[in-house]
This record gives C-alpha cells, sequence and structure tokens, in this order.
C-alpha cells in the first residue's frame, strides 16, 4: 500500500512548465498583496487607533515601527540585555563545567538554573515551585497513570484559573515588568515538565527516578521560562550521556543557526518599519475599506510571522542547548508548507508532549473512528487548558478537533469503492491535481481557524466574509487558484525530498486487488507513513 501511495501521491511528477506557472502565479500574487499592506501602512502610520502599537522606529529610516506582539519586542528590544546576560551566563558555566566535570554538567546545569530564578523572581517564588514539584513527585511514587494525569491537569489549572492565579502570583513581589512573564511561564513549563517526569517514572519497571533528577530536569535554565518542552526521558538521557564528543562540522552547523536567527531578526524588525500587519488587524473600521486581497494577504502573514516567531524565539532556546550537547525538540513546521491539520502545530516541544501522553496512548493506530475521535477530543481538551480556558480558546479546539477528525472520516470514505478505482484510472500527475483542489480548500480553513486565536474572533469573521460571502465569485476562485499554486509547489518540494530519501525507482503496481489510495486528500498517505499529529498554534508565549 505504501508503494502505490507513494507513486500517485508524493512521487508523481508535472510538468516543468506549469511548474513554472505556478511560481509565477504565486510571486506575483504575494508581491500583489504586499504592495497593498504597504500602502494601507504608509497611508495610515499616523492614525489614531494605531497610536498605542506604531511606535518611532531605527532612526536611519525615517519610520515608525510596529510593536503590538509584546512578546517579540520583550526579547528583541525592552528586555533584550536582561535574557542574553542570563543566557551567556549559563553558557559560559555550562562550557567550564563540560571541561573540568562533565559527569556532573546536568547538577551544575541545575545549581545555575536555580540561582537565576532566585535572583530574578525571588525565594518565594522558587518555594511555590519547589512545592509543585514535591507533590507532583509524590504522587509519582504511586505509579498510576491516571491519578499523575488528574493531579497535573488540576495543578495546571491553578494556574489558569480564577482565584487560584491571584493567590498564587501574590507570591511574587516586586514591580519587576517582566516578572507577569517570568511567573506564568515559568509555572506552566514546570507542571507540563513535572507530568511528563511522573508519566515516565510510572512507565518505569524497577525502582523510580529520584527527585534530584527532577530537579536537573526542571530547573535547565534555557527551558525553565519559555520552553519548548523537552519530554523527560529524553532529557535524561541525553543530560547523563558522557559522550560530549560533537558530530563533524556540528558546531559549525551550530554558528550558522546562529547568524541564520540573527539574520531573521534584523529582517522582521525591518518588515514591521513598512508593514504594519500586526496593528492592521486590530482596527476593524480601516479592514472593511481595504481590498479583499489585502484582507487575504494579512491573514495569511499573520501566520506565517508568528510561525517565524515560534521558529526564532525556539531556535535562539535550541541553538543554546544544542552547545549543551542536547538534542531539543525541532522548530515547527512552516505554515507555507501545511495544507493537513495532522501537521499543524506551532511548538513542536508541547505537540511532541501531548503525541506521547495523550493522542497515540488513546489513538493507537488512528484507524478506529471512535479511538480517533476520544484522543482528539482529550488532546484538544488539554491543550486548551495549557493555552487558558476561554471562548475563543474553547472555538479555535472545537475546529481543530473537528477538522483533525474530518480529515480521517474523509480518508477512510474515499478509500472505498468505486473511489479507489477511479484514481487508479488515473495518470499519477493527475491524481496529484485533484488531491490538491482539496488540500486547497484545508489550507484556508487551517488558516480561518488558527487566525480566530492569533488575532480575534471578528478579524477572522471578516476574513471568512470576504473570501466566501462578498468576495464570491471572483476574489475566493482567484484566492483559492494562487492557493492551489502554493499547493502544487509544497507537492514539489515533497516529491523531491522523497526521491533524496528513497531513490530507488518505484516497481510497477501488481495486479492484484485494488489498493486503497485517496482522491480527496493527501492524509491518507501521512496515515501510512506517520501517525497523524495534533495542533498546538500558540505559541507558547510563556503563558
Amino acid at each position: 500500500m505504501a508503494v502505490l501511495h507513494s507513486r500517485m501521491g508524493v512521487k508523481a511528477a508535472l510538468p516543468k512548465y506549469e511548474l513554472y506557472c505556478y511560481y509565477v502565479v504565486l510571486s506575483m500574487a504575494m508581491l500583489w498583496a504586499a504592495s497593498w499592506i504597504l500602502e494601507v501602512s504608509s497611508s495610515n502610520a499616523n492614525r489614531k487607533s494605531f497610536k498605542s502599537n506604531i511606535q518611532p522606529g531605527w532612526y536611519y529610516f525615517s519610520r515608525k515601527m510596529d510593536t503590538a506582539d509584546l512578546e517579540w519586542m520583550m526579547w528583541f528590544s525592552t528586555f533584550r540585555e536582561h535574557i542574553v546576560f542570563a543566557l551567556s551566563g549559563h553558557v559560559i558555566f555550562a562550557k567550564i563545567c563540560s571541561m573540568l566535570a562533565p559527569q556532573y554538567r546536568s547538577l551544575v546545569y541545575m545549581v545555575y538554573g536555580l540561582l537565576a530564578v532566585l535572583t530574578s523572581m525571588g525565594w518565594t517564588y522558587v518555594t511555590l515551585i519547589l512545592s509543585h514539584c514535591v507533590l507532583l513527585y509524590s504522587i509519582s511514587l504511586v505509579k498510576l497513570r491516571w491519578l499523575c494525569f488528574a493531579a497535573g491537569l488540576t495543578t495546571l489549572a491553578t494556574f489558569k484559573m480564577e482565584p487560584f492565579v491571584s493567590w498564587q502570583a501574590g507570591f511574587v513581589t516586586g514591580s519587576f515588568e517582566l516578572r507577569p512573564v517570568l511567573f506564568y511561564g515559568g509555572c506552566g513549563f514546570t507542571i507540563m515538565r513535572c507530568m511528563s517526569f511522573a508519566l515516565e517514572n510510572c512507565e518505569k519497571k524497577e525502582g523510580s527516578y529520584s527527585i534530584l533528577e527532577l530537579l536537573k530536569y526542571n530547573f535547565y535554565l534555557p527551558f525553565f521560562y519559555f520552553g519548548p518542552v523537552m519530554t523527560f526521558d529524553k532529557f535524561y538521557k541525553q543530560a547523563n550521556n558522557p559522550d560530549l564528543n560533537r558530530k563533524e562540522r556540528e558546531m559549525w552547523n551550530i554558528f550558522i543557526q546562529a547568524l541564520l536567527h540573527l539574520g531573521v531578526i534584523i529582517i522582521v524588525a525591518l518588515i514591521f518599519h513598512f508593514m504594519y500587519i500586526l496593528t492592521i488587524p486590530n482596527d476593524m473600521k480601516l479592514l472593511k475599506h481595504l481590498s479583499d486581497w489585502a484582507i487575504a494577504g494579512l491573514a495569511y502573514l499573520n501566520l506565517v510571522y508568528d510561525w517565524v516567531k515560534a521558529a526564532v524565539l525556539f531556535g535562539v532556546i535550541n541553538t543554546i542547548s544544542r552547545l549543551d550537547h542536547l538534542d531539543p525538540p525541532k522548530p515547527p513546521k512552516c505554515i507555507t508548507m501545511l495544507y493537513v491539520f495532522s501537521e499543524t502545530h506551532f511548538d513542536r516541544g508541547i505537540n511532541d508532549w501531548l503525541c506521547k501522553y495523550v493522542y497515540n496512548y488513546l489513538g493507537g493506530k488512528h484507524e478506529n473512528v471512535l479511538d480517533e475521535l476520544i484522543a482528539s477530543l482529550c488532546t484538544f481538551g488539554v491543550t486548551a487548558l495549557w493555552l487558558g480556558p476561554g471562548w475563543v480558546v474553547l472555538i479555535w479546539a472545537f475546529l481543530n478537533c473537528f477538522g483533525l477528525n474530518f480529515e480521517l472520516w474523509t480518508a477512510m470514505f474515499f478509500k472505498m469503492e468505486p473511489f479507489v478505482s477511479i484514481e487508479m484510472a488515473m495518470s499519477e500527475s493527475m491524481s496529484r491535481r485533484i488531491r490538491a483542489v482539496f488540500n486547497t480548500f484545508n489550507f484556508w480553513c487551517i488558516v480561518l481557524y488558527n487566525i480566530l486565536a492569533l488575532n480575534s474572533l471578528d478579524f477572522a469573521k471578516l476574513v471568512a466574509k470576504r473570501m466566501l460571502l462578498k468576495g464570491f465569485p471572483l476574489s475566493t476562485i482567484t484566492v483559492m487558484f494562487v492557493t492551489y499554486c502554493l499547493v502544487q509547489i509544497i507537492k514539489e518540494k515533497e516529491r523531491r525530498q522523497a526521491l533524496i530519501d528513497d531513490p530507488d525507482p518505484i516497481p510497477p503496481p501488481a495486479p492484484v486487488p485494488p489498493p486503497t489510495t485517496t482522491i480527496a486528500s493527501t492524509l491518507a498517505a501521512q496515515m501510512d507513513a506517520s501517525a497523524p499529529q495534533p495542533m498546538d498554534p500558540n505559541k507558547e508565549k510563556a503563558e
């Protein structure tokens, strides 16, 4: 079956002239949408509703800058020196320890992280964190998985719901502006790490892990406040690995990665001076006067920016952890490469955590409709709690949960006759084109559902109204065709990567019972290649 999926889907080639047309159409459409946004940004820079978010930028540009994203500004402007100082100290101490006493490096990581947290947040905050660690560690000794989950989720809820949040926040005193962000980030990620430790301890057949291992895991400074979450089993194995020899050109790759992140940070700052993509969606009066192209471009660029931010923030942390001989969670997959719900996420660390302990644990092979429904409901339930329960989050969770399950239902439906025989009678290229049509609609569902969480319900409703109602049929068909071109370009990249990974020629299909392939979506191929993955958009913005 896998061979047929590969033949009909991933490795199906299109004529070069057709691909060139797709590249040209997509490039022109993106430039056209960007020109609209640039014009709107330039003509409305002094708009009253923009005053709070549009601030003076770099002097030599003589332009104002979009500062609507507080998290980005915190990292690369407001508290840049504090963050650089703390992380630089970690790198220096970690390097000295790796040279003098490599067997104690995980202990040194813990001591430095504990001191850094103590200095920045105070002893009452450290006491609060330790109390939660001790509580969940004690429960993990019982080795009952359901009890560890119940205790962990209950503890997490105390940081997401009133009056428990206010009561615990009272332990942190002082007027340090960054403290609220550090408080919620450190507490939230601590609970997720403690749950990972407890669940891994349940799987340990002989004895239990010591509480010192939990503290080493939790107080690793690069991951403490902002993530990403690295499951305990991976951290324990890597942090205690005595072999500190690096692979060939590893340090060079780390250096290139650091330069790449620096370059992206500069590019984002430049874009913020010319296109106010974060501030404009908050002004509904202005949005009503914009063209359909500008609205569609804003929706798309907001998702792209959020992916870029997640990739850069986690990338900076990951670069430091790689210096510590760890293999952290990879950056999220680019939103421009996504056209199925099963691969959509913005934080691969949380995504891996959810898959390992909830989604794959409950869903098994993800072939049974009922098991898949239960697994996805539980997964998005935990995700909603992690993000903080609210109407927007609940709507977002419901829509993405429905999208994930609908993909499975569609895949199972189109595995039946006569659809299988119809696709097998087609050429490989035609099968790929038909799949891309369905993927186009899927792509915009992903965009609309996540705009809801990243911006606002009003903006999501406006985009949907413009694309489906007010702009129909001209704007709708045009945007969908441009998206179709984008999907085909994505598929071409996947095809080339598949040929690199598996260069052997594809054998012809055996003249035996018809294989089970799908027309509606690439999901069937994704299901056989790997289990579906749930979505986490967010942006673990230290919530």
